[in-house]
Formats: structure tokens, sequence, C-alpha cells
């Protein structure tokens, strides 16, 4: 099932729940998808222009380094365990929105650009083992999780929220695709571009800790609420890390992709 929000053309200050019947019409959604899941009957036309995030997320938990030839890209050993830090779910943005880089960015050349497969999780999730990780993610989306690097590494007090958490930082959708559709998270090929030229090109395979594990890992003593957004960690080919390094700049578009789920295609603007 692919899960979809939009808002309604007739009426722009409502936003619609909606399961996407691929034709350019949606079921909305009677309730929040977080509960049983009911089509109406009479479907809603929607553009691409009117998608909005899929999710407001509740949590965004994010994993570093956990594909190994990005931590080989940064002079890092791959981790023992999963990486975590957070990003302010105000950086939610929709998939074809604009990312904007705010005026504390500008002044040294640091955005940056990195595509992730996303897991949503759908009911109370605590003390969860990998075997039965899957009984609580509702599906799967896509993310770009841009990096203000200087923020990251030098103005954030030895954590990487800062840098990762301006509003527009985390454009996710086009929708959630459910887990009936995705047959195994870990055989997905990942692709970014920038401006047409592709950045990172990968396949979850090659992910340090799955899905599972990282589902297993994070609730462990703590309660994954629903909504809650896990970014899964990057491939290597971000910008930071090439030579001479690639930032992102006003005017520049980046499309993030993951195969049975979708693009992102955002533009660039310095505010």
């Amino acid at each position: 099932m692919k899960l979809i929000r939009f808002k309604d053309e007739k009426h722009p200050e409502r936003i619609i729940n909606a399961v996407d019947c691929n034709d350019g019409t949606a079921l909305p959604i009677a309730g929040s998808v977080f509960n049983a899941i009911e089509p109406m009957d009479e479907p809603i036309p929607f553009t691409p222009e009117n998608l909005i995030a899929p999710l407001n997320p509740t949590a965004i938990l994010a994993i570093g380094r956990n594909y190994e030839a990005h931590a080989t890209e940064q002079g890092k050993k791959p981790p023992e365990r999963p990486m975590l830090f957070m990003k302010n779910i105000s950086a939610t943005t929709g998939p074809f929105d604009d990312i904007i880089i705010p005026k504390c960015c500008q002044k040294i050349d640091q955005t940056d650009f990195e595509g992730e497969l996303a897991i949503v999780i759908g009911k109370p999730a605590r003390d969860v083992t990998a075997e039965n990780a899957f009984d609580y993610i509702l599906g799967f989306t896509v993310a770009n999780d841009v990096s203000a690097r200087w923020w990251q590494k030098e103005a954030g007090g030895g954590q990487f929220c800062r840098g990762k958490s301006f509003d527009t930082f985390c454009p996710l959708g086009p929708a959630v695709i459910t887990t009936d559709e995705i047959a195994d998270p870990q055989s997905l090929n990942i692709e970014a571009k920038l401006n047409g030229e592709t950045m990172q090109a990968s396949n979850t395979r090659h992910m340090i800790f799955s899905v599972a594990q990282l589902v297993a890992f994070l609730s462990q003593g703590t309660t994954l609420v629903p909504g809650t957004v896990i970014l899964t960690g990057t491939p290597s080919g971000v910008g930071f890390a090439r030579k001479p390094p690639v930032f992102l700049h006003d005017g520049d578009v980046v499309e993030v992709t993951v195969e049975k789920i979708g693009t992102l295609r955002n533009r660039v603007v310095a505010a």
C-alpha cells in the first residue's frame, strides 16, 4: 500500500491522508494511518506538486556510518554498534519542497546531501527483537539527511544534531510504502543525484546494521512511538568526502531515489 499526504486543491488549508491509486487520484483515509486503514469510496484528484511529507514524524532518529564505504571515505572505522543522533522534527519537509540554506550556514561552504532509506514505526515498540521487528514497522520512505557540516563538526559541541536540524533539512516522501510491498528492505538500490549527476549509488544490502537490527537496538529500554522515523544511514559519495568537496548551492537540484519507494526532488535555495 502506498500512503501519501497532499493538500486539497479546492481547500488548500486541508491536508488529506490517502492511499495513492497511481492514476492522479487517491482514496482518502478515515482516521490515522497508525490505526486500521479504512479508505473511503470517493477518490480525490491530486498532483505531485500538492504532495507533502507523508507523515509528521513524532521523532527522527538517525544512524551514522552504517555503510562501510561511507565510514571509510571519512577515514573512520566501521562502528561496532549503531551510531545514533537525532534531527529536530521541524526539519521535515516535503518530497518536492525547497531545501532552504539558512543565512547562518552561508558564511562557510558546508551544506551537504545524504540519501537514505527511512523506516516508519507503526505501533509502540519497546524491547523488540530483530526477529519480530517487522511487526512494529508501518513501512518505508525516502529521506535526505541534509547536513551543515561546520555546524555538525565544529559548532555543535561534539553532537551532530545541531548541524542536521535546520528547517527543511529532512525531506521525506514521496510516499510511505507499507511492509507488505517491500519483501526485503535489504535489497533496495539507493541513489542520489546532484543536478543530474549521480553522486551516490549503492544498495541497502551494504548496510552494516540491518533494518531489523536497528529497530531492535533502538527499542532497548526505549519506546519507539508510532510515527518515529529512523534514517538508516547513507552510502558513500557524500559531498564533503569528495576531492574537491561538493556542497549544495542556490539553484542546485538534489534527487534521492530508493527502489520500489520513489524519488525526492528538491531545489536548493539560499535564504
